[in-house]
């Protein structure tokens, strides 16, 4: 397989990959937007609750959208170097907090974090760039002292695949093609996820 239809396709998927966890105690964590639509089916399928984590690169400040560093709400991840000061990640830090604390209030809303301790947590989403917030997602989850850490994506270039497989205790990807520039490219169709049809996938999972 080189290329996946479309999100529903790569949750499909990625399920049989992870029916083993069906019935187990655990919960399924996705990376908004688009790792919601991948997670939703596998929460429905191994019978597990849904919930999401916000993360936010740091970008260089000579190139927003070169990845130095991520953050999540709980965690910081970020790489020192000598053209990016001190100063500028702890602005930034203090900026993308606000910013994804809004996101994850407007995401889970009175939904309860369901805590992480001696539990399976499956990690999904719709693919890896550079991983940077994947990683700091993962951090984030490891401190609340899972059972076990899942990472379950459909493609990713081959290093973060390698590096991935050495931080978590299960890395599944369905692809992991040699020539990589984006996610994008080894989907068919791959639109973009908006807050409304998150919020929907969360309020349908509620109802399950």
């Amino acid at each position: 397989m080189d290329m996946i239809r479309n999100r529903e396709e790569a949750a499909q998927l990625l399920t049989e990959r992870l029916l083993k966890y069906k019935g187990e105690s655990g919960v399924v964590l996705a990376i908004p937007r688009g790792g919601v639509p991948v997670a939703a089916p596998i929460a429905k399928a191994l019978g597990m609750p849904l919930e999401v984590t916000v993360s936010k690169k740091i970008g260089h400040p000579l190139n927003p959208e070169f990845a130095i560093g991520a953050v999540s709400m709980d965690s910081v991840i970020y790489d020192h170097r000598s053209d990016v000061s001190e100063e500028y990640i702890a602005a930034e830090v203090q900026r993308i907090r606000e910013s994804i604390q809004q996101k994850y209030n407007l995401f889970m809303g009175n939904r309860r974090h369901i805590p992480f301790k001696d539990r399976i947590v499956i990690i999904v989403d719709d693919g890896i760039a550079t991983g940077k917030t994947l990683e700091a997602t993962v951090k984030l989850v490891q401190k609340e002292q899972p059972r076990r850490v899942v990472v379950a994506v459909p493609v990713a270039p081959p290093e973060a695949a390698k590096r991935f497989s050495g931080l978590v205790d299960e890395f599944v990807c369905l692809l992991t093609p040699p020539f990589f520039q984006a996610v994008g490219q080894f989907y068919e169709a791959f639109s973009q996820t908006s807050d409304e049809e998150v919020m929907q996938l969360l309020q349908e999972q509620d109802n399950v």
